[in-house]
This record gives structure tokens, sequence and C-alpha cells, in this order.
């Protein structure tokens, strides 16, 4: 694809030799070059369009020159005239409430001694103000706690609304929550991927998700390949993400792999909380390279950064220093030195202005004095009152001319946001569903080392039980010995379910990121989740009933046998959704455990093994009822006690577990002679004393069939399906309060 790549004029041959020991990708990389840099010049074509285009060169079959006007078209709208956006804030307050510190007393500093209930509010933004536009990045400075990631957060719209003070415009006009979803983007600090999926694979997904199904699946694999390419991981493509155990990408690759995934779809604006943290000088300074070809193709990028060396400062636009929560500085990096000699701190000659302005910032705020930085507070708000409002004249003039979804469509029409009308999912349901269940079934056939630990387990324990139970005779010893293996039998289904909980847990911030900016419903995830798992439990239950049936002797024939299955089945479907709903609601794995192994053991308690139905007290009734283990215990029961032609306890075996127990035959056989005289019934040492049917009866398993039990087993299971749905839906919020 690279020779169509090569024939686009808008794509900037010309690179330096920095980038290319820095092994940048140069085939497809979008340079801004039209009608100069910055504010001033206008793009020509947005990323997706050009993207676009290169998807349709690709699929030509001739090696062609695209013009400049026949990418455009005749009908398209002039780039001169493009419609700018400029995303402007305006005095941003948030604080959260933050427990005042016990005081023992008054003291000289604290005359009053303070009452450790109470709690006052802590400000993390004061009155933050500024803007950003398309074709630059706006880069939020400062030390540690400053406000930076909390600023990203309130621009990103990741802070209640209630929450947060102050006006979020985009070109003039407030923006509403479901619209800026729909037209943003957003990186966290983590790179949240999945493992055993490699680059291309990864960015195919997203694109899958992000794209309009209007889109042909050839053009969403061009338009991959192209991003692949701009973002400088060709040579990665193929290689898989990678974890603790599992060799992978680097460390900047895989940041641009995140930041790829968000921008799949050509997003307006572009959120991201430190995209540089832990690389190394050049692998961010390739990141940041990327990031301004983001701006200069048409989009607003505005990131949070620790502390840019001088070649990244470069590639920045504007910057806004921050000291807890307080704006020090906002303006380009071209007018810091003077700002700061202004201030009377002129930067030295040769000398890092970031760091320079940074390492003052730190100290005045741990000056002795206690001013901190107030003195430069309040000088930038003097300074700042000599030059522009942060509402540039280019937003006010927007908003006289086009409104903002029509410059949004307008903007559509020029390739932005995958060249799809504005809409809450790119997708329908049943799109997102296929997506996800073939993402997680790639990722899960890469890691068979996990099924095939629950697959040793669970034969391991059907060996176990076997070889205990091997052959159970039908006298009242063996009836016992039968009651005990289907407790432990049906326990064990759903104490083996417990390693599902980790899986969610692993996923939680993927699943966060992702749903946050609707790339998919919660419910596809949902089913898509059970569909996966769902293959796995039936190869597991067929396991475990061939282990187990035959070698025990249970009864039934190749009938007992199938229900035997389906009831293991239906075990390890709810088991598993009970566990998947808990990961939901909890959020640590250890915590987890102990919650399930604790519930899992009252239900055992309380499933009529240890007292039976009739002997649990009336205020405990509610919980036996409540016991997933009792279901699959009586219908395992009834599959095998009921038949009422089968003896299970025949003359002199009824002096078993009894102290008559112990006599010899002979004397058991003339009890039996007299019992028979004074019952006028002849009870030989064949007469049968007790049937299946009786011992269902001793159990109290009456008041359900074996089927109704088969069937509120799996209802067990989409109850908590639904359940863990409805975690989701109220446990992902992504705002803070």
């Amino acid at each position: 694809m690279s020779r169509f790549v090569d024939a686009l004029h808008f794509f900037d041959r010309r690179s330096s030799p920095m980038e290319e020991a820095e092994g940048i990708g140069r085939d497809g990389m979008l340079l801004h070059h039209t009608g100069g840099g910055g504010v001033g010049g206008r793009q020509s074509q947005t990323l997706g369009h050009l993207l676009k285009r290169v998807g349709e060169a690709a699929s030509a079959g001739d090696h062609h020159v695209l013009e400049l006007d026949d990418v455009i078209g005749p009908n398209s709208p002039d780039p001169a005239r493009t419609i700018p956006f400029v995303l402007a804030f305006s005095d941003l307050t948030y604080s959260v409430k933050s427990p005042k510190k016990l005081s023992l007393g008054p003291s000289r500093t604290d005359p009053v001694s303070v009452d450790v209930a109470s709690s006052h509010r802590k400000t993390l933004l004061d009155s933050i103000s500024g803007e950003a536009k398309d074709g630059e990045i706006l880069a939020v400075l400062g030390a540690s706690g400053s406000g930076k990631s909390t600023l990203i957060d309130a621009l990103a719209n990741r802070i209640a609304k209630e929450s947060l003070k102050g006006s979020i415009t985009l070109n003039g006009e407030p923006l509403e929550s479901k619209l800026l979803k729909m037209i943003s983007a957003y990186v966290m600090q983590d790179d949240l991927l999945y493992p055993m999926l490699t680059v291309e694979e990864t960015l195919m997904f997203s694109a899958e998700f992000r794209l309009p199904r209007t889109l042909s699946k050839s053009k969403k694999q061009s338009r991959v390949q192209a991003l692949i390419d701009q973002l400088g991981l060709r040579r990665a493509a193929k290689t898989i993400i990678g974890d603790e155990g599992h060799r992978g990408v680097s460390g900047g690759e895989r940041r641009r792999v995140s930041i790829g995934l968000d921008i799949i779809h050509d997003p307006i604006v572009l959120f991201l909380d430190e995209p540089t943290s832990g690389l190394d000088s050049t692998s961010a300074y390739m990141v940041v390279k990327v990031l301004q070809r983001i701006a200069q193709s048409g989009s607003i990028v505005v990131m949070s950064i620790h502390q840019p060396s001088y070649r990244i400062i470069g590639l920045l636009d504007r910057m806004l220093f921050l000291s807890r929560g307080q704006t020090v500085y906002f303006g380009s990096p071209a007018n810091l030195p003077l700002y700061l000699a202004e201030f009377g701190r002129p930067i030295p000659e040769k000398e890092n202005r970031t760091e320079f302005a940074l390492d003052l910032i730190r100290e005045l705020e741990t000056s002795s004095d206690g001013t901190g930085t107030k003195p430069l507070v309040e000088f930038y708000r003097s300074w700042q009152s000599l030059k522009l409002s942060p509402v540039s004249a280019a937003a006010k003039q927007n908003n006289n001319s086009l409104s903002l979804k029509d410059a949004i469509s307008a903007s559509i029409s020029r390739g932005k946001l995958g060249s799809a009308s504005v809409s809450r999912f790119a997708n329908p349901f049943w799109i997102e569903m296929l997506v996800l269940t073939r993402r997680a079934a790639t990722n899960s056939r890469r890691t068979p080392e996990l099924f095939l630990m629950r697959l040793g387990a669970v034969l391991v324990t059907g060996f176990i039980l076997a070889t205990i139970f091997w052959r159970l005779d039908s006298s009242p010893k063996g009836v016992q010995e039968r009651l005990g293996f289907f407790a432990i039998a049906m326990s064990t289904m759903f104490y083996t379910c417990a390693d599902a909980l980790p899986v969610f847990l692993q996923e939680r911030y993927i699943f966060m990121r992702e749903t946050a900016y609707n790339a998919y419903r919660r419910s596809s995830y949902v089913l898509s989740n059970a569909i996966v798992g769902f293959p796995s439990l039936i190869i597991l239950s067929i396991a475990f009933a061939a282990t187990t049936f035959f070698a025990v002797g249970l009864a039934g024939g190749a009938q007992g046998f199938v229900f035997f299955c389906l009831i293991i089945l239906a075990s390890f479907w709810a088991g598993s959704g009970f566990v998947t709903f808990l990961s939901g609601i909890v959020s640590n794995v250890m915590l987890g455990y102990t919650v399930v192994v604790a519930i899992l053991a009252y239900f055992l308690l309380f499933s009529g093994f240890f007292i039976t139905r009739d002997r649990i007290p009336d205020y405990w009734i509610w919980f036996h009822y409540l016991s997933l283990v009792k279901y699959p215990y009586e219908a395992v029961l009834q599959n095998e006690f009921d038949d009422p032609t089968k003896c299970f306890v025949r003359g002199t075996q009824m002096f078993d577990n009894t102290p008559l127990g112990v006599l010899p035959v002979a004397l058991k056989l003339n009890l039996l002679q007299a019992m028979s005289g004074s019952l006028g019934v002849s009870i030989t040492s064949q007469t049968c004393i007790t049937t299946g049917t009786y011992i269902l009866k001793q159990q109290a398993v009456t008041d359900l069939s074996k089927w109704s039990c088969l069937v509120i087993t799996v209802v067990w299971g989409f109850f908590f399906r639904a359940l863990f749905y409805f975690s989701l839906l109220l446990g992902s919020k992504n705002k803070r309060r």
C-alpha cells in the first residue's frame, strides 16, 4: 500500500535524520504544510479523509497520482473556508471534601482545636481559563498534585456536572455530554490493552467498534494500515502487545497503540493524560510527534505532561502551567521567556525554559515566607488582563456563522469521525456482540494454559472423587455415601467457577475506557462474555461427568448420564454467572475470592445435605431457596433415586447403622421371623425394605422435579448475568464526584 501513499502529494516525504534515527515510519505520515503552521494555517484535509482516500487508492489496482481537487471533489467544502474548532474553558473550579487533621488542642499556629469528624473542601481547580484550537497541541504542565489530570478530566467531561463550576464551550456553544462523547476521545495514562492481540489486530478491532457499518471491511483494513504507518508501527504490526509473561512491543510502541485506538475514527477533540509518562526521551518525542501530526490533520489535542524535553517543547503550540490548581502561565512557549523576565526571573541562556519555569514554581511553592505561588498567580492575572480574552475572536466569529452541529457536519463531510453521521453508537447491537465475541475468543485462544489449568483441576477433582467413591453399593452405607458424593460434587462445580473472578477484573478498565466513549453497549459486552465462556463449560461438564458417573456406579444408564451432564453444565453456568456478577461489584481479587468462598459455603450449608428442608427453621428457610447448590443437588438425587423398583435396603440390612448391626446373621434372621409374626407380613433376607422414593422423602426432596431443578439452575445463570449488566450500568461511571 505504501506505493500509493508515496504518490499522494499531501504526504510530506521530507524527514529529518533525527526522525529516521528514531525509526518513525515515513510512509503514510500526514504532515501539515498547507497554508502555514500553527493557528494561522488551515488544513487541506482531515486525517479521516486522507486515510479514506488511501484505502480507495489501494483498491484501484493502478498506480496513479491523486490531485488535491480529486480528493476534495467539486462539491466538497472549500478548505480555505473551513470552520476552525476552538475549545474554550473559563473559570473552571472544582473542589472535593477533605477531612481535617486532628488537633490535640490549641497551639500557636492553630488556636482552635479541630473536630476530627468535621471536614473542609480542598480546591483542585481554581478559576482555570484558556482555549485550544484544532491544528495545535495544548500542553498542561505542573508538578505532581498541581491539577493537570483533574483539568484534563474536567475538559473531557469526566467530572460530574454538579461538582464542576465554570463553562466549557466549543465554537462558543456549550458542550453537551453526549455530543462530546461522539466527537472526542480520551487516552488514559495507563496502557490498557489486551496482551495477546497483535498491534494490527488491536487497531482493527477498534476500527470495527468505532467506524460505521457502512464502511466496508476492506476500507477499514486500509484505514488501519495507513494509521499503522502514521503511528510508526509498521515493524511491530504483527507483534503481540505482551505483558509480564509474554514479550511484546516496547513501551513507546505500546503508548502509540493506545493513542491509535482512540484516533481510529479521527475525533475532533483528543484528550491525553500524560502520554509520555514512563517513556525514555526518544520514545516520548516520537509520541508527541505523532500527536502533532494528529493535530495538524484537523484535531484539537489537549494533553498533560510532566516535564517535556527541549525537543518536545518545539512541538507544542500552547502551554498551561498549573500550581496547586491555579494558573501561573497560559500562552505560547515562545512568550514564556518574556513572561518570566517581566516577572523578574529571566531564564538563563541555554536553559530549558519549561524546566526553569517548573523549578521556579516548585521553589515558590516551598518558600518559607508562606506566600507560595501567590505572587506569580497575581502577576499572571495582571499580565493576562493586558492580553486578549481567553475566548478568541475566531470562536466568536464561528458562533455568528455556523452552529456547532453544522460545523461538525461540515467536518464529517471532510472525513472526520469516520465520515459517519453523529450517532451514539457506530454499529448496531449484533455487530458489537460479534466483534466482542471474536476479540475475546482470539485472546482466549492464545492463552490455552488458563483453560487447561481449569480442565486439569476438574479432572483431578473428578479422579479423586471417583477413586474415593468407587463402585458404591446399594446398602444403607452406600446410600449415605452417594448423598455425600452428590453434595461434594455439586458444590465443587461452583467452587471451580471462582477462577472466572479475575477475568473481568483484568478487563475492567479496558471496558470502562471503551464504553466511556460509546465504542459499544454494555449489553453487548455481557452477552459476548457469556457466549465466549460457554463452550469451555460444555467441555468441563462432559469431562467431569465421564470421570465420575460410571466409576461411582450411578444409576440411570445412558439417560441418567445425559441428565448428569446437563445438570453439571447448568451448575457451571449458574456458578460462572454468580462469580461474574461478583466481579462487577467487587474490584479487589483477594476480597472477591473471600466473598465467593464464604457465600458458596453458605449455599452448601443450606442446600439440604447437612439439614433437610423440613428441619430448617422458618427464619432461615428463605436462604434455602436462594441456595444455588440446592437445585442441582436435588436434581441429581432424583436422577439417582427416583426409581420405585430399585431397592436400597433388603432384609437384614435394616439393622445396619444400628447397634443390632453387629449381631450374627442367624440371629438377624430370627429377628426377622419374629417381626414377621408380629406384623403378619413375611419379611425375609431378600424383602425390600427401602426404595429410592422413600430416600427422597427422607431427604425432603419432594417439592420439585429434577427437570424443574434443571430449569431453575439455568435461570439462575441468566439472572446473575442480568445483575452483572446492571452492575456495569451503575458501577462503571467514569466521572469524579
